[in-house]
């Protein structure tokens, strides 16, 4: 433990985050949870565990010993996959459920989107659009998008 943080993070041999507290007892299987994950992603973090308690606050990532930050980072990035949309290509229709056809910060893929409710306004200009998966996509700036995206996306909202 250090003296910044009174609590220690490590991996069990299943690779299952462990907390040990100042009082030296442990606990399995901890969940990191960002507040806000899209407009602060390195800010407010909570360290859970699995009965949903939150053991620890975290202000800054940048905070952290590095061993602890990089283990926070890798079990955020296991959890959180959030493609970001950069262009709309194509829609199989104007109705939903409609097959959406775009490009990603991850390649080129389709996703079904089951109807209208599943694009999802945050901070402007951002959205957040839910695939029938369950996969959310982001678009960050929907005004930054091309003229042809923001045609089709504005269909939908």
């Amino acid at each position: 433990m250090t003296d910044k943080t009174p609590y220690r993070l490590s991996r069990d041999a299943f690779g299952r985050l462990v907390y040990t507290g100042p009082d030296g007892e442990t606990q399995v299987g901890i969940v990191p949870a960002r507040a806000f994950p899209i407009t602060a992603p390195d800010h407010g973090l909570a360290l859970i565990d699995p009965n949903g308690h939150e053991l620890a606050w975290i202000d800054r990532l940048d905070d952290v010993p590095r061993d602890m930050r990089e283990l926070v980072e890798a079990e955020l990035a296991s959890r959180e996959f959030m493609p970001e949309i950069s262009r709309i290509q194509d829609v199989s229709n104007y109705a939903t459920p409609s097959t959406w056809y775009v490009e990603t910060d991850r390649g080129k893929t389709a996703f079904i989107l089951k109807g209208e409710e599943y694009i999802r306004r945050l901070t402007p200009p951002a959205l957040l659009i839910t695939d029938s998966h369950g996969i959310h996509f982001l678009i960050r700036d929907r005004y930054a998008l091309d003229h042809h995206s923001r045609r089709i996306l504005d269909r939908f909202l």
